[in-house]
């Protein structure tokens, strides 16, 4: 996932000068290159986003004994907001974005069902990027968290859950369009990696677990400058 989300950065910053001059949004002299002004992107920013997640979770008993890695997949929805400094083609930026999500998986354990996923997550985040017109492809990266839940369910439909906090990174890769002089829509990939976290006192036979989280995100976004 990590090598998709390089190979995607290094296209997104190929292709956008053909992408900005096909939609006749680079209305400088050079038909290649031409910045925006110092305050093109500059200023506060807050918008809102839709995501569709998928990736692995690992669990294995604390105790010892094999691993088992399975798929999970779902939809997430937020919020974010950050701040951009134009530098006259460079772009630097910060963010920070807040998920609830539904990515997850589920399998029987027995006569069980056992179920572990991600609530919520959210991240802080470092952006540069290269304005080209008013279409900026972009490199971002920093910390993750979130909330994942693992639960077994009975076949009389009893469920004991327990939750817990992970922390780890996350790195990607977007391409941001702006469609008026205060409104934005933008698309991008992030890979998550959530780390490890303990489970304990689950039952049905599956005790205390160590779960690991990790999963890729593509977000169609929209942004309202300040």
């Amino acid at each position: 996932m990590k090598r998709f989300g390089i190979a995607l950065a290094a296209f997104l910053m190929v292709s956008a000068t053909a992408q900005a001059a096909d939609l006749g949004w680079n209305s400088g002299a050079s038909p290649i290159y031409s910045p925006t002004p110092a305050t093109g992107w500059s200023g506060f920013y807050a918008g809102v986003n839709a995501d569709y997640g998928w990736g692995g979770v690992t669990r294995r008993s604390t105790i010892g004994g094999a691993t088992t890695e399975n798929n999970t997949s779902g939809a997430a929805l937020g919020a974010q907001a950050g701040y951009n400094l134009d530098l006259g083609g460079i772009v630097l930026g910060t963010e920070a974005d807040l998920q609830w999500s539904g990515i997850s998986y589920s399998e029987a354990v027995g006569a069980d069902t056992f179920k572990a996923g991600v609530d919520f997550f959210g991240t802080v985040r470092g952006r540069a990027g290269m304005s080209f017109g008013q279409v900026m492809p972009y490199v971002t990266g920093g910390f993750a968290a979130g909330r994942g839940t693992a639960s077994v369910t009975t076949p009389g439909g009893l469920t004991t859950s327990q939750s817990a906090t992970h922390m780890g990174w996350t790195v990607g890769a977007g391409l941001e369009a702006q469609a008026t002089e205060n409104i934005s829509l933008k698309a991008e990939y992030l890979y998550v990696d959530l780390g490890t976290q303990t489970y304990n006192g689950l039952p049905g036979g599956i005790g205390s677990q160590d779960v690991t989280q990790r999963f890729s995100v593509v977000r169609a976004g929209l942004n309202y400058k300040f």
